[in-house]
């Protein structure tokens, strides 16, 4: 492991821990060259499949692009970073539990769908408008309108949806 500040190869772990979930280990290091302490992160390599883009074209699947969707649809809204990051492991997960080599972006899209559903509704219709790319208001208007059915069929208050769930 390079050291980020002098760039030095040698240096050796001076602890470990096992994250909260068990699924990461914390390094805490000691540079040879500069003595100073870094820590670093491993967590296993799982393979996820190419995704298959509605065009036809292929790429890598990368975390980074969900949770940019998750957090420009949560923006200015009482979701943490914590929540947003267990939803793309849990996207991630399902994905690998697929087994699949490839899979359609849609896949993606529909399932950070559901995931924003449940947490926060004013983030579900910011990202289904963009995902679904309503052609006009009445598109949009068919979606707010089935949220106020659901809404009104379990009991929901006016205080804008079920809140947070609990991650």
């Amino acid at each position: 492991m390079k050291c980020p500040f002098c760039r030095e190869l040698d240096n050796r772990v001076i602890d470990s821990r096992l994250s909260k979930d068990g699924g990461m280990v914390r390094r805490r290091r000691k540079c040879s060259g500069c003595s100073r302490r870094f820590t670093t992160y491993e967590r296993v390599e799982e393979t996820t499949p190419m995704v298959v883009k509605k065009d036809g074209r292929r790429e890598n699947y990368d975390r980074l692009k969900v949770i940019n969707g998750l957090k420009r649809a949560c923006e200015k809204r009482p979701v943490s970073v914590d929540t947003i990051e267990a939803i793309a492991d849990r996207i991630e997960r399902g994905l690998q539990e697929r087994g699949e080599k490839e899979i359609p972006s849609s896949v993606i899209g529909e399932s950070t769908m559901r995931e924003l559903h449940d947490i926060d509704q004013v983030a579900y219709v910011r990202f289904a408008s963009v995902y679904r790319s309503f052609k006009d208001i009445g598109e949009f208007m068919v979606e707010l309108e089935e949220l106020l059915k659901e809404r009104k069929k379990f009991g929901v208050g006016k205080q804008g949806g079920r809140g947070q769930k609990k991650v």
